[in-house]
């Protein structure tokens, strides 16, 4: 079989993620798949409700819900519905020193699937992927991506390594079996270094975040003058990554799909007065003892008119969230932040 760098950055290459049975693998999609029919007409009827019986109907739903949702989080027991981190490698303790070593965990399993039919997220496929950049580059993984962070003027962004004194490196926790908070257990990540490797900070998150929205939208202001420097990536390139691809899926967003090492989800409204759907792109990380998410929500630049208006890119608003507890669910926190960001900018 073939495949491509472009199959690996959109897992889509059959390469497995920690899990290695694929019947297990099946099992859990089709439960998934279950739980997301079973739950879709609940919230359309809720939709429906909110927008035929007028406010004070629509207050009492919203009321209702949050009710049922403290309810349901005091009753929870927290650190229990992650079974992934229930996947020895997680743990791995092994140092391995270059990316290419470490290739050996997988290089030799089976593909779950032909290389292009199913969507599979896979923290190997980005381990190969890292390989690749590190024989195109002529350098070592880790070393390319310091010097492109440090470009990012990334400078708290930095290789999780257990061995170095990092400034300001926050301790990491998780709960027990018995719902209490504990000290996280010992792992070395030099095995993926690409698929969750690095320690950042929420201020280098946000450059990260503002140097894609500002290459993004760069092109659209070419009326300045010339006097935009041009961004760090080019605007097709950013439009690419933030493309759908076909045939993929998002765990932590029902109206996204995954584009390039990216959910994206797309501007759309079906019908006048109804519910409208933003463009946006969004990525929720999770490690042992870590759990972030960052979410780009582009502002809306009417065609033609951008160039006229004196502020530059970026435009739009960046959310950036980082907490040292694992499987914290932020995906949905993060849109509410952006939404109300966006909504206060729209108001003034």
């Amino acid at each position: 079989v073939t495949i491509t760098t472009r199959l690996l950055v959109s897992h889509l290459s059959g390469i497995r993620h920690y899990e290695k049975d694929i019947a297990k693998v099946k099992e859990e999609k089709e439960k998934a798949n279950r739980a997301l029919k079973l739950t879709k007409p609940h919230q359309d009827r809720e939709q429906k409700e909110k927008e035929g019986k007028g406010t004070e109907k629509t207050d009492s739903v919203k009321a209702r819900r949050e009710h049922d949702s403290e309810t349901k989080s005091r009753n929870s027991k927290p650190g229990r519905r992650d079974k992934e981190f229930e996947q020895e490698e997680y743990y791995l303790k092994e140092k391995f020193e270059s990316v290419i070593d470490s290739l050996k965990i997988f290089k030799n399993d089976p593909l779950f699937f032909k290389p292009g039919d199913q969507f599979l997220y896979s923290t190997y496929g980005f381990t190969l992927l890292s390989a690749v950049v590190e024989r195109a580059s002529g350098q070592k993984f880790t070393d390319y991506m310091l010097k492109m962070f440090r470009d990012l003027d990334m400078l708290s962004t930095v290789l999780d390594d257990n061995e170095a004194m990092i400034y300001n490196r926050a301790r990491c926790y998780v709960y027990n079996k018995k719902g209490r908070l504990v000290n996280a257990p010992y792992v070395d990540n030099s095995y993926k270094w690409a698929g969750g490797g690095f320690l950042s900070s929420v201020g280098d998150l946000l450059k990260f975040g503002n140097a894609l929205l500002y290459s993004y939208q760069a092109s659209q202001f070419k009326n300045s003058a010339g006097q935009l420097l041009p961004g760090y990536l080019k605007p097709d390139t950013v439009a690419m990554m933030w493309t759908p691809v076909p045939k993929t899926e998002v765990s932590w967003d029902r109206d996204g799909k995954y584009a390039m090492a990216w959910a994206v989800v797309e501007k759309k409204q079906e019908c006048g007065c109804c519910r409208q759907q933003r463009h946006y792109a969004s990525h929720t990380g999770g490690a042992v003892g870590a759990s972030s998410v960052l979410l780009i929500l582009p502002e809306e630049l009417e065609p033609g008119a951008a160039g006229a208006q004196p502020e530059a890119p970026p435009r739009g608003v960046v959310v950036a969230v980082v907490c040292n507890m694992q499987s914290v669910s932020l995906g949905s926190t993060a849109l509410k932040i952006a939404r109300e960001f966006d909504r206060e900018k729209q108001a003034q």
